[in-house]
């Protein structure tokens, strides 16, 4: 499960369980700022954090704000009280929120605090968290009240990425734990089934017994795929790098020595794969550390799938959005 898909399912059991919660998001940033537009966290009544926005005095702060805003909440008159709105907090972090804990950024961070006191505004959240579970994107409006009047934010929810490991030995067994915090769905091929089964990798890992190459030429692969091929010897490699090939796929990565990759890519290109085509596979896969223990190698791949996930820098979150009627 992803972070926030965690903070989103906290805030509908805090609310399905008759109590208020808060949600705060950063929407805006100017200059250097711990983190960027779409970073969540949730507060609860008893004051416990879901998720982060970047950590130190700056998050004691927002978690400070939302507490008093749920207080209020909780004061008010279910008969028809005036109810304290979300509201959008600014913060400098080159000022009394960064110079007690080192954040001294320099720049400056819009952070929207939402009470979530009823079933009905919790109803977007729980669609959204409803559209993570199942691998889909989704967006979610945060409405606040800020200096110019009620404002809606839309933060757009990324669609979780999907890995799919060829190989359930030493590596795909520590590779596939290891991506599931980070909120990857993880799917693992083998074609042995004592090592491909809900034993060895339980749920929300989908291991699949097959041909690896044939599952791999079959399977639903897009632009939001990673595939890391870690098989037990280099004709399984091989085979399933050649499946893959030609596919969508945003990432492809192959174990092997450097020798062994010269073999299977000369390979490859006596049977028509083009230079263009080899030059898309990260091999030796995972980055550079002097990597040796199955747990070294995984860490090397994960950081090289994280490197090529936040590659790509897009507007995550539309708004301010002026709230009429």
């Amino acid at each position: 499960m992803s972070q926030t898909q965690r903070i989103l399912e906290t805030v509908v059991s805090e609310l399905d369980a008759g109590r208020v919660a808060a949600l705060c998001a950063v929407v805006a940033t100017r200059g250097s700022t711990p983190r960027e537009p779409g970073a969540m966290l949730c507060v609860d009544q008893a004051g416990q954090i879901t998720g982060t926005v970047g950590g130190g005095c700056t998050e004691a702060e927002i978690r400070r704000r939302a507490l008093e805003l749920l207080s209020a909440e909780s004061k008010t008159d279910p008969a028809g009280g005036a109810r304290p709105a979300g509201t959008l907090f600014t913060f400098d972090l080159d000022n009394d929120f960064g110079t007690d804990d080192g954040l001294i950024c320099g720049g400056h961070m819009d952070v929207a605090v939402s009470v979530i006191p009823t079933p009905q505004e919790l109803t977007p959240i729980r669609e959204a968290a409803a559209d993570l579970r199942v691998g889909k994107a989704a967006t979610l409006p945060i409405r606040v009240q800020s200096s110019t009047g009620p404002v809606e934010y839309r933060v757009r929810l990324e669609e979780p990425p999907r890995l799919v490991i060829a190989g359930g030995g030493h590596i795909g067994r520590v590779l596939a734990e290891m991506m599931l915090p980070l909120g990857f769905h993880v799917t693992v091929i083998d074609d042995r089934s004592d090592f491909a089964n809900p034993e060895r990798f339980p749920p929300p890992i989908k291991p699949v017994t097959g041909d690896i190459a044939k599952t791999l030429s079959d399977w639903p692969i897009d632009t939001n795929t990673y595939v890391v091929i870690v098989t037990r010897g280099h004709k399984h490699d091989e085979e399933a790098l050649g499946a893959v090939l030609d596919s969508p796929a945003k990432y492809l990565g192959m174990i092997g020595s450097r020798r062994k990759i010269k073999v299977i890519y000369d390979d490859l290109k006596h049977a028509g794969a083009t230079q263009a085509q080899l030059d898309r596979v990260h091999s030796p896969i995972g980055l550079d550390i002097g990597a040796v223990t199955p747990e070294e190698i995984g860490i090397s791949i994960a950081a090289e799938l994280i490197s090529v996930r936040r590659a790509d820098h897009c507007n995550i979150v539309e708004g301010p959005i002026a709230v009429t009627g």
